[in-house]
């Protein structure tokens, strides 16, 4: 059997990775999945992303792409027949869908870290839940306005935004675990609520998404971890 000339080096537990993996799944490119160790990375990670070293990097027909967000763009343009594209074609609502998908990976993924690497600090930990809780309702204003009434950020079809929210929303489920709290419900996020339904529901999205359970337990051992290390 031939090899796949797609091949995307990650982690499951990454939401970075999840975007890739996610926009691969949608325009239905078969791909082989390459789970890296962060403690001892591949050399052909160290050769594709020379730069800054991380995942994910996206390697179709040998030659390496890097950064999450880059690579979807990546995925949307080399397989544009693949079906409807994850951009717009008007250029203002291009822009406005880049600055959200760039705010998403700018806020959240730090929240992330704030509240799982609390270690029993509590304020940081209510500091960490009140920055996510402002960021989520200030996307929820932001998917009513690029929803334009519609199912998803991109319209009625997956998009761009939909994608750099939606990787991260099992880790979104953690937070709401660790910190006994929710962040996105029908009371105070009832549009994002309803959004996170449809993105989970769709057959081809649902495949790739991680166990919320599994990142916690990924979650907590990883805190462990760090506390430990720091420690020595």
């Amino acid at each position: 059997m031939a090899k796949s000339s797609v091949k995307l080096l990650g982690m499951l537990a990454s939401p970075f990775s999840l975007k890739a993996q996610i926009a691969l799944s949608l325009k239905s490119v078969d791909y082989e999945f390459i789970e890296e160790d962060l403690g001892n990375k591949s050399q052909l990670l160290l050769e594709s992303n020379p730069v800054h070293k991380k995942i994910p990097v996206l390697i179709h027909d040998g030659k390496p792409v890097c950064e999450s967000l880059i690579i979807v763009q990546y995925i949307d343009d080399a397989w544009t027949s693949n079906g409807p594209s994850f951009l717009p074609c008007n250029p203002f609502d291009r822009a406005t869908t880049r600055f959200w998908a760039a705010y998403i990976d700018d806020k959240i993924y730090p929240c992330i870290r704030t509240i799982v690497f609390a270690d029993g600090d509590e304020a940081k930990k209510t500091s960490g839940l009140h920055e996510a809780n402002q960021i989520m309702g200030l996307l929820e204003d932001a998917f009513i306005n690029c929803s334009k009434g519609k199912k998803f950020f991109g319209g009625e079809n997956i998009g761009y935004v939909d994608i750099a929210l939606g990787s991260f929303l099992a880790w979104i489920r953690v937070l709401e675990k660790l910190c006994s709290d929710s962040l996105i419900d029908e009371t105070k996020t009832p549009n994002l609520f309803k959004w996170a339904q449809e993105f989970c529901d769709d057959d081809v999205v649902k495949v790739v998404l991680p166990d919320t359970e599994k990142l916690l337990e990924f979650a907590n051992n990883l805190a462990a971890r760090v506390k430990n290390a720091n420690s020595k």
